[in-house]
């Protein structure tokens, strides 16, 4: 079984966003940057059922510039057996890159697709849904569980009411959440054997996508700073407060 595992280049989740003071974006200079949680749970996914004898290879791919060499890097560090860089300097949108990833599973033709349900930048949310009706898989989204059964795919879905098992033929898309897995730390000797490891370039304009963007950015702001909370001496006059001050009552 090959398992296609795409990865995105974002802000580390430690780091402070900081807005740029023309509101025209985010400030990344001199900004850490890492793989995207939800996609780290993806390779670690991967990885572990290829611990279990389940999969045969790992592939990991990223779109983006140069910079996105840095995660396929970690990625294979982590595990994975070979990576695939799809270059642009352009800012793609959910459905550009789904297009872009769709290219990518009918070149590699892997049985399985996993990826991180959303980004922590943008939280779109809707990529691995694009790439799964592009390609006309099954999806299982949201997974906290996912486990080969011969030909077919178990996911346990976290959904509003709970918890939704569903059977998907392979090939399938899966995209992950955040109770899958605890992704492990890449080891020193990992990190020096993914420096030779296989990784390829291509650019983004080879695919014969179009790139060109549809969504407009207006601007961007920094959430309003929270107040401090106030200290009340007794239930009345914190019900004074709720009425007269904040009136939610």
């Amino acid at each position: 079984m090959k398992i296609l595992v795409p990865v995105k280049r974002a802000i580390d989740y430690n780091v402070k966003v900081r807005v740029k003071s023309d509101q025209s974006g985010v400030d990344l200079a001199n900004t850490k940057m890492a793989i995207n949680p939800f996609c780290e749970i993806a390779v670690e996914e991967a990885v572990r059922l290829k611990e279990q004898g389940v999969a045969t290879e790992i592939v990991a791919v990223s779109i983006g510039d140069k910079a996105c060499q840095e995660q396929i890097r970690t990625a294979l560090a982590l595990g994975a057996d070979r990576g695939l860089h799809i270059e642009t300097e352009q800012s793609l949108e959910s459905l550009q890159v789904a297009k872009l990833l769709q290219k990518v599973v009918e070149a590699e033709q892997p049985q399985l697709v996993i990826l991180g349900k959303q980004s922590i930048d943008s939280d779109n949310n809707q990529t691995g849904q694009m790439l799964a009706a592009l390609c006309g898989l099954p999806q299982g989204t949201f997974a906290s569980k996912v486990e080969i059964n011969g030909d077919k795919v178990n996911v346990t879905r976290e959904v509003d009411g709970g918890l939704q098992t569903v059977a998907l033929a392979l090939p399938a898309v899966v995209t992950t959440d955040l109770r899958l897995n605890e992704p492990r730390y890449a080891s020193l000797p990992n990190i020096m054997k993914a420096k030779r490891k296989p990784l390829d370039v291509k650019a983004a304009a080879d695919f014969g996508v179009e790139l060109t963007s549809k969504v407009k950015l207006l601007k961007v702001e920094a959430p309003a700073q929270r107040q401090g909370g106030v200290k009340v001496a007794d239930v009345a006059e914190l019900v004074a407060k709720l009425k007269n001050e904040a009136k939610v009552i």
